[in-house]
């Protein structure tokens, strides 16, 4: 809300231009002294009272309060829906670009939410793109901006600065940000299924790269549990959206924005297809290690097919390095290297420790056909990648991989130093356990299926 005196001058100029008296536009709530006070700037006027003054000068509330047209706001929003839609359809540059510019208006209109809105879209924009510097910047602004805000609100900035961190190789504070929310969602009693489907989804990926299996088997029954609270119909979101511009059209604002906010929020859940084929991914990873290598296969198809549909070239090539494993464990070794080169391609960009990964698995497949040299410089490739991403576990295996391999060559001392590397990473103090389990939040949501027995899962 603007400063009394601007108020004040706005009301005087809108009453004059109708050809109202102060009485006029006063009655029957208030007085014309009143009317001669708030124009005069000496009175901070109440919501109500501005309400009241709006509806009999012709004009919204929203306009009479900052001075700015509400159409300006709700066509922001419609641009914004726009962006939201272009960014769930795979294409990051284009929904970038729009998004910086909507984030100009939103500042230039003062709009808070609004800005906070297009942060968000950029940082997802810039975590597409693999900019994970540029996407941390986005998402620690956006929850500065919602600082005010209830938890449900910000577990979008909250996940997705978690996630860039992850990508960068700091997996235990991707953690750390992660559980926190968890925790401060069940405490607070704001058990949003919508907010914890995002944080128990984004926690998956710390959880296994850190040896934490239990607890990420337990995060993604919990998240796929919640799924059906949060469909995402993307021909509704159309739907509405369509609506809101044939409602903008007829200036019925209110109307329009009420389509936009179900608009909106449809294409917010999309953007959990994501989160949800990581979930499928968990799966896929934990039937693998039951060795149940066919129901890991459909799992796996299954999160890459969903993640490649949305052109998420940084998610897939994550599920790409699992599916690649177990196709090589089920000894279909050439459809194993086809999907690997593809991600050894990539290169470091979408993420260190799936890259390292990579390089491991082509040099398991090197040793299996005998070609020792190729193994050997695939495994060496894969240690400078994963010694800079913190993931202990994969570590120690690897160095265990390639000393074993130094062994049978005969060279006992290299070997030696490969054994010792893994066991320092190993042991390294703080990298091998985690604190307490986050406490399960108090869902605001009928109870779901299956939960109970995911519960007893946790560690």
């Amino acid at each position: 809300m603007d400063e009394p005196a601007r108020i004040g001058r706005r009301v005087h100029h809108m009453r004059t231009e109708l050809g109202l008296t102060q009485k006029q536009l006063a009655q029957p709530a208030y007085t014309p002294a009143y009317i001669s006070t708030l124009e005069s700037g000496r009175v901070r006027p109440s919501e109500t009272a501005l309400r009241f003054l709006a509806d009999r000068l012709g004009t919204s509330y929203e306009e009479l309060a900052t001075g700015r047209p509400a159409h300006l706001a709700t066509e922001l929003r419609l641009a914004l829906a726009d962006a939201q839609q272009d960014l769930a359809r795979g294409e990051a540059g284009g929904a970038a670009d729009r998004y910086r510019a909507l984030l100009a208006d939103a500042e230039r209109l003062e709009l808070v939410a609004e800005q906070a809105e297009a942060r968000l879209g950029l940082g997802d924009c810039a975590l597409e793109a693999g900019e994970l510097g540029e996407a941390i910047g986005q998402f620690e602004e956006a929850e500065r901006l919602l600082a005010a805000e209830p938890l449900p609100r910000r577990a979008r900035a909250v996940r997705g600065r978690a996630v860039a961190h992850l990508l960068a190789g700091e997996l235990r504070y991707a953690c750390y940000l992660l559980e926190s929310a968890i925790d401060e969602l069940g405490t607070s009693g704001l058990g949003d299924p919508e907010a914890l489907v995002l944080l128990y989804a984004a926690v998956i990926g710390p959880y296994i790269d850190m040896g934490a299996h239990a607890r990420a088997a337990h995060a993604a029954e919990l998240a796929l549990a919640l799924a059906p609270h949060v469909e995402d119909p993307a021909l509704v979101a159309g739907m509405h959206r369509q609506v809101a511009r044939t409602f903008l059209a007829e200036g019925r604002l209110a109307d329009a924005d009420a389509s936009l906010a179900k608009a909106q929020a449809i294409y917010g859940q999309l953007r959990l297809r994501t989160d949800l084929a990581h979930c499928h991914w968990m799966r896929g990873y934990v039937q693998a290690q039951d060795g149940d290598l066919v129901a890991a296969e459909r799992e796996l198809r299954t999160a890459r097919d969903m993640l490649s549909a949305r052109r998420a070239a940084l998610y897939t090539a994550q599920v790409e390095v699992e599916l690649a494993d177990v196709l090589r464990r089920l000894g279909r070794c050439g459809e194993a290297a086809g999907l690997l080169a593809e991600v050894v391609e990539l290169g470091e960009r979408h993420g260190a420790v799936h890259a390292g990964g990579a390089h491991r698995l082509l040099g398991l497949m090197a040793e299996e056909r005998g070609e020792a040299e190729a193994a050997e410089e695939h495994y060496v490739r894969a240690l400078a990648l994963l010694e800079r991403s913190g993931a202990t576990g994969d570590l120690a295996d690897l160095c265990r991989l390639l000393g074993d391999l130094l062994r049978r060559a005969g060279r006992t001392e290299a070997a030696l130093d490969a054994y010792r590397t893994g066991l320092g990473h190993r042991a390294a103090p703080g990298t091998t356990t985690l604190g307490p389990a986050p406490a399960a939040p108090v869902l605001r949501t009928a109870p779901v299926s299956g939960s109970r027995s995911a519960a007893g899962r946790a560690e």
